[in-house]
Formats: structure tokens, C-alpha cells, sequence
């Protein structure tokens, strides 16, 4: 039997008269979506290792103050698990790949890992207020960028992360005072 001949029209990767689907066309220069988007690789590695953190801490607080700690952190938790994807689509929105390993979350977080040894509750407490106050300098830090871009969808996940940590670590703080 005899093969037909291909009649289908070219793909767009093979028209150079039809625009690339991978390059964003949204009014934000590449330059400007890459340091956009390596902020957010930033924050969303700075979320991710406190979300773990704050779940190991679930796990393992003890204590007299165990029933609302625990309670506490798994609010905190999945705070931190529903904000990680809204991070990573945006990065993907910007036409960028989101991290999403261990090894890429671990280079680019400014957050240590948790103690191998969970550490006594009111020790969990200050890490995770230190934790929160970190990636709130970290989305603090990239707000310029999408300020300066035009880029309001970031400016606003920035904005309203800003406020979840900065609440969150206060909430957190007051926990340790006399």
C-alpha cells in the first residue's frame, strides 16, 4: 500500500511566522521575568523548607503546651503547603521552570534545615518565628522587581505572603515572652 504524502500544515516550532507557545508575550521583558522568577524559585524554596519544618515540629512537639502547639503548627503547615503552588505557577505564568527538588530547594532557600534532633517546644517556637520573618525578607526582596516591572499578579502574591509571615512570626514571638 502507498504511504500518503504529509499535507498537514508545519508545526509553529517550524513556522518562523508563528510566534513560540514557550516565550511569554505579557508585557514583562525577558530579563526582568528571569529575576522575577528567580525570586520566586527563592521564595517557593524558602516556603517549602519551612513548610517541612513547620510539619516536623507538628510531629514531634512535646510538652506542656503540646495540644495547642500542635494544633498551631498544623494551621502554620498548611498555610505554607496551600501558598507553595500558587509560587510555583506563577514562576511557570513567567514562562520560567518552578524548582522542585531537595538539592535545588536546599541551594536556593535561605532557611536552614530542621534540627536533626527536634529541639524542645519554645526552642521550635523561635525557629519558626525566625523561619517566617526570613521569607518575608525574602518576598520583601523581590517585591522591587515585580514593582519595577509592572508586574502586579507578583506584587500582589508578594504582598499578601509578606502579611501571612510577618503575622505568623509575631504570633509566634509573642508565644516566647515572659
Amino acid at each position: 500500500m502507498a504511504k500518503k504524502s504529509d499535507t498537514s500544515k508545519p508545526s509553529g516550532r517550524s513556522n518562523p511566522a508563528r510566534r513560540s507557545v514557550h516565550v511569554p508575550n505579557i508585557g514583562i521583558g525577558d530579563k526582568d521575568r528571569q529575576a522575577i522568577a528567580d525570586g520566586l524559585a527563592r521564595l517557593l524554596a524558602d516556603t517549602y523548607t519551612l513548610y517541612l519544618t513547620t510539619h516536623n515540629f507538628h510531629w514531634n512537639v512535646t510538652g506542656p503546651m503540646f495540644n495547642s502547639l500542635h494544633a498551631m503548627f498544623m494551621l502554620q503547615y498548611t498555610e505554607l503547603w496551600n501558598a507553595v503552588d500558587p509560587i510555583a505557577e506563577r514562576i511557570r505564568s513567567l514562562g520560567h521552570a518552578a524548582p522542585g527538588s531537595y538539592a535545588q530547594f536546599s541551594k536556593l532557600s535561605s532557611l536552614k534545615d530542621a534540627p536533626a534532633v527536634p529541639p524542645r517546644a519554645m526552642a521550635m517556637v523561635a525557629l519558626l518565628a525566625d523561619g517566617h520573618e526570613a521569607v518575608a525578607r525574602t518576598a520583601r526582596s523581590v517585591f522591587p522587581l515585580a514593582d519595577a516591572a509592572n508586574d502586579q499578579p507578583t506584587a500582589d502574591l508578594l504582598t499578601q505572603r509578606m502579611d501571612v509571615h510577618e503575622k505568623t512570626a509575631w504570633m509566634l514571638r509573642v508565644l516566647l515572652e515572659d
